[in-house]
């Protein structure tokens, strides 16, 4: 059965009291609502040591927003997958549209980056979705398949499995635009009947795909209930306790 997640990508925000305060306010919050769900940050790299140093693996996963293509060597500024796995982090974010969009990450990069996330032990979160103009032009089914295919369809049955997808329209982040559920959910059970093609039925009904636009306390419990939607990718929400713990509540509901 999949797992139903919420995660919080705080992105390039919080001061180092900012986010200890917010982290132990998650901490708090799960010991007194401990729920079905499971809950995951990711903290800017500098406090993902504090994170894990708050944290048991059972209250709160915790992945980095980003992870380098490349196993080790010269390249400044990169974490590699082996760091992250050295020091008891659960994953990471790949292929975010910010990443795409920035720093021109492809499909084919995001591939590597997925590939060696698995071999050290850290779940991929991978982000999909297309632009407001491949929406209006009525190919964003094309546009995710591809992402889809190229960035994970080089995967074993066993690994794919131990993927996480997060959809997120990139005309929905952070715009305060959210696509409506039965958008949502149109994208997130085409993604699940490629990966059905791909590699069956019962592979496909175990990989937790996850909405990533604009998520928020108000919008979160209708969006949840569509059935290829597993759960969230929140940003900006992600950033205060009370927003935070209504869109939890709302996948435990």
């Amino acid at each position: 059965m999949r797992k139903k997640i919420v995660a919080g990508n705080w992105k390039m925000n919080k001061n180092v009291i900012e986010a200890q305060q917010l982290m132990l306010q998650i901490l708090h919050y799960r010991k007194e609502n401990p729920g079905n769900c499971a809950v995951w940050i990711a903290p800017p790299a500098m406090y993902l040591l504090l994170a894990k140093d708050l944290y048991s693996t059972q209250q709160v996963g915790i992945f980095a927003q980003d992870m380098s293509a490349y196993k080790s060597g010269a390249y400044t500024g990169e974490i590699s997958a082996e760091m992250l796995e050295s020091i008891g982090a659960d994953g990471a974010i790949i292929g975010h549209s910010e990443r795409r969009q920035y720093h021109n990450e492809t499909d084919a990069q995001c591939n590597i980056k997925v590939k060696l996330a698995l071999d050290h032990n850290l779940t991929p979160i991978y982000c999909n979705g297309e632009t407001l103009e491949q929406r209006k032009a009525g190919d964003h089914l094309n546009v995710v398949k591809k992402q889809t295919e190229e960035a994970l369809f080089t995967l074993s049955d066993e690994e794919i499995r131990k993927v996480v997808i997060a959809y997120e329209p990139v005309w929905a982040i952070g715009t305060g635009e959210t696509a409506t559920p039965e958008q949502a959910q149109e994208i997130h059970a085409h993604i699940r009947s490629l990966i059905a093609k791909k590699y069956g039925q019962k592979t496909a009904d175990e990989v937790s795909i996850l909405y990533g636009g604009s998520v928020k306390a108000d919008n979160a419990q209708e969006i949840f209930s569509q059935p290829d939607i597993d759960g969230g990718l929140i940003g900006g929400a992600a950033l205060n306790i009370t927003d935070f713990s209504k869109i939890i509540e709302a996948l435990d509901a």
